[in-house]
């Protein structure tokens, strides 16, 4: 193995490197602009969302995929945890990146800077919620289909080998 040299060797390309100074220009130009006008508030937020998140929300989903895995484990499906992650797990991101919309919160603001209506916000999520769940549901069931060929090789396993 021979070594390599250079900072490019260590770093990356030149275009990586390209790359990486933008993005960070980019992300030091949004930190200035979101910060230039309430930068004790947006840092409040951020302690207060960090703590809500390691104190509050972590244990709480914590504890709920443990009960899941448990019933699983009990029934001896381990193995079907997914089905109920999954779908859960985009609900959340989608119930942490729209809350504000979905609790209601800021429905004058939103309706003032867009003339749209937010009241429907909460709807759509639980809309969107069951449709992640009853689509993991389908799959489920589609999986638990024996397929064909399956009922073929039981077909032919069961059969009395042929006498030659």
């Amino acid at each position: 193995m021979r070594k390599l040299h250079g900072l490019s060797a260590r770093a990356g390309s030149p275009l990586q490197l390209l790359l990486l100074a933008c993005s960070f220009a980019l992300a030091g130009y949004a930190g200035v602009r979101l910060l230039d006008d309430d930068w004790l508030g947006v840092a409040l937020w951020f302690v207060g969302a960090a703590l809500l998140h390691d104190l509050v929300l972590l244990p709480l989903y914590a504890v709920l995929d443990r009960g899941v895995v448990r019933a699983f484990d009990a029934a001896g499906h381990r193995e079907r945890t997914m089905y109920v992650r999954v779908p859960a797990a985009l609900s959340a991101l989608l119930l942490l990146v729209w809350f504000p919309l979905i609790g209601g919160q800021v429905d004058r603001r939103y309706r003032m800077a867009t003339g749209l209506p937010a009241d429907v916000f909460l709807g759509r999520w639980l809309l969107i919620t069951a449709v992640l769940f009853a689509g993991s549901a389908l799959l489920f069931l589609l999986r638990l289909r024996p397929r064909p060929t399956s009922r073929l090789r039981r077909a032919t396993k069961d059969r009395p080998p042929a006498v030659h």
